[in-house]
């Protein structure tokens, strides 16, 4: 009975020394920002929106667009590079036409994402982190939350730790995005940029901004937005998450609120 015993403490305390090897959890959850940070070799985070509910007016109309089951799964292939992938599960669009009266209402799937974080500097998100992420997009989705046609682009994530409780982040972007018409690109690109607060030994906070140009041929605009969001982490591979954003001009959304969940195995 002693060498069954001895082999499993001795697998126990393999599997607790592991653990402790590990990063701390770095999901892409929440916020406007990209983390530069990559997933373990041979790990796992799976990333989930629980709901999410968009707000978007103008004097013609009302368009509350619902998210729901949004999908993603990051796998360490190296010590620094890992590869996604990307899904919504369910998204409903309700439209309010306030000049005809009529409302109308939408739901399908998602279009998926794939895309590959190479980790250039600080794989676990210390110090002065950077890395690259080129993304594709592939039109799987319906026509009410997917775009039509396939997409393209590069992510620069990129952060500094100024000290244990405060880190500034930037991600600048550009996109071939897919047209508003659904057929064809055109480009896109801008960035985001926050800081995040340690506020307790498991809960911190990112206030960001992102301003993005879209040079559609159907007419180009800048949205701008604001986020404020919140993350938990009552254990070393779990944390949930609640955030808000705020539309900052014409162009962009009036408001979104999410929550969401992340765990690494």
């Amino acid at each position: 009975m002693r060498l069954p015993m001895s082999l499993a403490a001795a697998l126990l305390a393999a599997t607790a020394a592991h653990a402790q090897d590990l990063r701390p959890l770095c999901p892409d959850r929440p916020g406007l920002d990209t983390p530069a940070c990559t997933v373990d070799q041979g790990h796992l985070i799976v990333e989930s929106g629980l709901a999410d509910w968009s707000l978007d007016r103008d004097p013609s109309q009302r368009t509350d667009s619902f998210t729901f089951g949004e999908l993603l799964l990051r796998y360490g292939i190296t010590s620094n590079t890992e590869v996604q992938l990307g899904w919504t599960a369910l998204g409903t669009v309700r439209t309010h036409d306030r000049i005809a009266g009529t409302v109308t209402h939408g739901s399908g799937v998602g279009d998926t994402t794939l895309a590959v974080r190479h980790n250039l500097s600080h794989p676990d998100g210390s110090g002065f982190a950077a890395a690259i992420m080129p993304y594709a997009s592939l039109p799987t989705g319906g026509a009410t939350i997917g775009a039509g046609d396939w997409g393209a682009g590069l992510v620069v994530p990129l952060s500094y730790s100024l000290n244990d409780t405060l880190s500034l982040s930037l991600t600048p972007e550009v996109d071939a995005a897919v047209d508003s018409d659904r057929y064809g690109r055109h480009l896109a690109y801008g960035s985001a940029a926050g800081i995040s607060a340690t506020l307790a030994k498991s809960l911190t906070s990112a206030l960001e901004f992102q301003a993005i140009r879209d040079e559609d041929a159907a007419g180009h605009a800048t949205q701008a937005l604001a986020s404020l969001s919140f993350a938990w982490q009552p254990r070393s591979n779990l944390q949930f998450d609640i955030g808000a954003v705020a539309g900052l001009n014409h162009a962009s959304p009036d408001a979104e609120l999410y929550m969401g969940i992340a765990r690494r195995f």
